[in-house]
């Protein structure tokens, strides 16, 4: 195969992210006219970790941790975007990790892109934990957003897989609203450092939309 038809094989697969939905939005019922794809995903954790570089002096490599979040997600090109009220991680990771091999399969760079995703899910570098730790809490943040401009309604979840959780349950009954529980959901699950979980409480007890007026 060409090298130019490598270039737009790749491309043509990652571009079906832009149409897959976050499906934790989906099982919440969010009520919106454009609901965050997994491609806008990316973009805003790539932007979170870029913010939290520069505010928190991280001692990592930035642009590894760009270049490692741009292709955390290549997997849900084939599986989808599962979460982890419908499969377990270890499935998860076996479905991913196959579907990730045969995506780079003929790239030039294809082992080292592989790399960098089994790095990223191994979350044992200083690197790859940041990474984590910034795709967990710009999925936290996107929920503060979403509930600021009301697009869920905690009464109308009848179908919804997630209420099911003892925990979110647990939460709902003791949060003050459906962001807080997402967000104390997030510290409770996700191994946030100091600084992650600051962010996370300012959101928790902030508006934090740009309607609110505190903007640049």
């Amino acid at each position: 195969m060409s090298k130019e038809q490598n270039v737009i094989n790749y491309y043509v697969i990652c571009n079906r992210l832009k149409n897959v939905i976050r499906t934790g939005w989906k099982n919440w019922n969010v009520q919106r006219e454009r609901i965050e794809s997994v491609a806008e995903h990316i973009f805003g954790v790539q932007m979170l970790a870029i913010a939290m570089k520069s505010e928190y002096k991280y001692d990592v490599d930035i642009m590894k941790v760009i270049y490692m979040l741009a292709v955390h997600e290549l997997g849900e090109t084939v599986i989808g975007d599962l979460t982890q009220f419908q499969i377990s991680k270890e499935e998860k990771e076996k479905m991913e990790h196959e579907a990730v091999h045969r995506i780079l399969n003929g790239l030039l760079d294809g082992n080292q892109i592989e790399e960098l995703f089994l790095e990223f899910d191994a979350h044992n570098t200083k690197e790859s934990m940041f990474a984590y730790q910034c795709d967990k809490l710009e999925c936290d943040l996107q929920s503060k957003l979403y509930d600021e401009e009301g697009c869920v309604d905690l009464d109308k979840q009848e179908d919804n897989p997630t209420m099911n959780n003892a925990r979110v349950q647990e939460l709902l009954k003791t949060g003050s609203s459906w962001s807080t529980m997402w967000l104390q959901f997030g510290q409770q699950v996700y191994p946030y450092d100091e600084n992650f979980r600051a962010v996370s409480n300012y959101a928790i007890n902030n508006e934090i939309g740009e309607s609110k007026g505190k903007h640049m």
